[in-house]
């Protein structure tokens, strides 16, 4: 049963949340937390009207720019079209690590939030589309706290954007007041990293892409209702998993995406989706198709897949006659990059 605490979030979520509800009869992203699992949502299909674009439809769903255009590579972003079927990539594998505080997960541009809960109350966690810094800009990995709350801050151009205003001929004031123009939005929250916030926009079209500065853009909505319910000093993990492995009852996912294009040469995609299947798998090696796991480590559909194989199916990539002994052994033979491990390791 969804006790209290359940309902005073839907009492505290914003209208434009409680536009649409999950299958929970929660606002939309918010999902009562698995106790023996690691997947929440599901894909979801809605029937486009005339005036929609897909990112109208993500916004009402709880999706950015990226991953509705990943999950509908077929449709106009501006113009899906009347009676074009769209569909709504809403379910996730919760990120790895403890599940508590904020975690943003940068691959994935997706925030998770896990609301403390007391005892005799349901747990649930919320997933937010965001955005995180662009090539040049990218938002750092590591664990920090949020310090101060400010409703409708002033925005100081950071000097970087000064100097290229000036070089335009174009220089920017030195303080932008609360109002429209403020790329901050009305709620922001200081991290403990200098210089690093979580706070709204001004062009919330542009949520779910890497457009920032390095911050972490929120939807207003969203960063409106988190304002008023993360107390300072909550954890925040900022992540780096492009590919995240996760059981749902006895069936294994695997969700993969676009990798940060700054990571350097020792990121090696194949030995990270090892390395988060390992995590899945404990003390168990299920079947699993590892020609199934390439497919989407080489392309990511932001999606999770389930990856295991029955004992009568084949496998979507020939094997070898002889059975490899070993986890890594398996994944490189359906991989075919065995030239990428021997640089990995030389």
């Amino acid at each position: 049963m969804i006790r209290a605490s359940l309902a005073s979030v839907l009492l505290i979520a914003s209208p434009a949340l409680m536009a649409e509800t999950s299958g929970s009869g929660l606002p939309v992203g918010h999902y009562p937390l698995p106790s023996d699992g690691d997947v929440i949502g599901e894909i979801r299909n809605v029937v486009a009207t005339h005036e929609d674009t897909l990112i109208d439809i993500g916004h009402r769903f709880g999706l950015g720019v990226d991953e509705m255009q990943r999950a509908n590579p077929d449709l106009s972003l501006w113009y899906p079209g009347e009676g074009a079927e769209v569909v709504l990539p809403m379910r996730h594998i919760l990120p790895p690590g403890p599940r508590e505080g904020l975690v943003v997960n940068l691959p994935e541009m997706r925030l998770y939030y896990y609301p403390p809960a007391t005892s005799g109350e349901t747990p649930i966690v919320e997933t937010y589309p965001i955005s995180v810094g662009r090539d040049g800009f990218a938002t750092p990995v590591a664990t920090t706290k949020t310090t101060v709350k400010v409703k409708d801050p002033h925005w100081s151009p950071p000097r970087s954007m000064r100097e290229e205003a000036a070089a335009r001929g174009e220089p920017p004031p030195a303080i932008v007041p609360p109002g429209p123009d403020n790329p901050l939005g009305r709620h922001a929250i200081l991290l403990g990293i200098p210089s690093y916030l979580i706070h709204g926009t001004n062009r919330p079209e542009g949520v779910g892409m890497r457009a920032s500065r390095g911050c972490i853009r929120m939807l207003p909505q969203d960063i409106e209702s988190l304002y008023e319910r993360v107390p300072s000093g909550t954890t925040v993990r900022l992540i780096n998993e492009p590919f995240k492995a996760g059981w749902d009852g006895e069936t294994l996912y695997v969700q993969s995406f676009p990798l940060l294009e700054e990571s350097d040469g020792s990121f090696v995609p194949v030995i990270n989706a090892l390395d988060s299947l390992a995590k899945a798998f404990g003390d168990d090696q299920p079947p699993v198709d590892y020609g199934r796991v390439r497919q989407e480590v080489e392309h990511p559909k932001g999606q999770p897949i389930a990856v295991l194989r029955e004992a009568e199916e084949e496998p979507l990539e020939r094997q070898e006659p002889e059975e490899p002994a070993g986890l890594y052994e398996q994944i490189l033979m359906a991989s075919g990059l065995y030239q990428e491990l021997e640089i990995a390791l030389n």
